[in-house]
């Protein structure tokens, strides 16, 4: 079971949802960056689970405790390992699971592959709860990062088919990528944030769930990072996004809305601003043959709607070998997008960062 990723900064995830705990493993931090703890567990508290109308009951505070990779707050080039303790499970609702998959997830499948020696509870490495430690690793990413002067963030885009206002790709800000952050619910608006909320609810209410989408950019990465074919920007970011639970899609800059442009329409004049190249628009989402361009990074991510719902489902009873019907227990978020906002900048930062080393060391 792979569960680690990286070249120059690797990560690697460990855990269950019902285990004892779980955490990361981080190696190729450089040593002598101090960080600041309460900023990483702000970032933290934005992903955890907290009993909002619109996330799990299951209550959670997240906190990573640091066994490695810290003298006081600054790293020292030792491999950062840390661990969140698990403190709020009831695995006795998933003990039906072995016996009837649920449709949607991956209990079918993980049954199959290792032989019915997965943990089943809660989801067990399958689970967006391991989503936690790539925050711990994401969050301390963000704030390397920002030594640079580049910045992460995301917001809401589109839930239960209600828009968020969409970021303009060319002119954004560090100011812009933030604010969403800095509020209960990540949007820009906060008229669509209200009607997001009430469809979020209502799908609760009917024991169902939506999907929805997540936008984010980076803004202040520097030209000519990445590489063309296998290894460019795209690549890395749309790798790390597709470690995260209900992921089914990655756009960059217009994405498949490029599909019914011209080229007149799509392509990114250049022109000059005093002594520099500069760009009159971003419709490449600051990307071209897999480098940066130094316009702002932009991507979105499609997020399924939560497969846990306590709608009656049609399943198959595995020990018997015959249809079944399936009502679940358990506690889950009626849109898994919301507490994913910030697990999208996250693993945003890890891809970044690392691509940075890289260009780095090859200079």
């Amino acid at each position: 079971m792979s569960s680690h990723i990286g070249k120059n900064i690797s990560v690697s995830v460990f855990g269950q949802s019902h285990s004892a705990g779980i955490g990361c493993v981080v190696e190729g931090i450089p040593a002598g960056h101090q960080i600041d703890r309460e900023a990483l567990s702000a970032f933290m508290r934005r992903r955890a689970p907290g009993g909002l109308p619109w996330s799990t009951p299951r209550k959670e505070a997240d906190e990573p405790e640091f066994l490695g990779g810290l003298v006081g707050d600054i790293t020292c080039g030792a491999p950062l390992a840390a661990v969140i303790r698990n403190t709020n499970t009831r695995s006795s609702d998933y003990d039906a699971l072995r016996r009837i998959p649920r449709p949607g997830h991956a209990d079918y499948v993980a049954e199959v592959k290792f032989g019915g020696h997965q943990d089943a509870s809660g989801g067990g490495h399958f689970s967006g709860r391991l989503t936690a430690p790539l925050c711990i690793a994401g969050g301390i990413a963000k704030q390397l990062l920002e030594e640079s002067d580049v910045y992460v963030g995301a917001h809401l885009r589109r839930v239960a088919g209600i828009d968020d206002v969409a970021w303009d790709m060319h002119a954004l800000t560090a100011e812009d990528v933030i604010a969403p952050g800095e509020k209960l619910f990540p949007v820009v608006d906060d008229r669509a944030g209200e009607r997001m909320m009430d469809a979020i609810v209502e799908a609760r209410s009917n024991r169902d769930s939506v999907g929805a989408v997540v936008e984010c950019a980076a803004v202040g990465m520097p030209v000519g990072v990445g590489e063309p074919m296998f290894d460019g920007v795209e690549n890395a970011i749309a790798a790390y996004c597709f470690g995260i639970p209900a992921v089914k899609g990655v756009e960059f800059g217009r994405g498949f809305e490029a599909a019914d442009m011209k080229g007149s329409e799509h392509n990114d004049p250049y022109c000059m601003d005093g002594d520099r190249v500069a760009f009159r628009s971003n419709n490449a989402g600051g990307i071209l043959g897999g480098i940066s361009t130094g316009e702002p990074i932009v991507f979105r991510v499609a997020f399924k709607p939560t497969s846990s719902i306590f709608v009656e489902q049609d399943s198959v009873d595995l020990k018997d070998g015959a249809d079944a019907k399936l009502s679940l227990k358990g506690r889950h978020d009626p849109c898994v997008a919301v507490r994913a906002v910030p697990v999208v900048e996250a693993v945003c930062a890890l891809a970044l960062y690392d691509l940075l080393l890289e260009e780095r060391m090859d200079r």
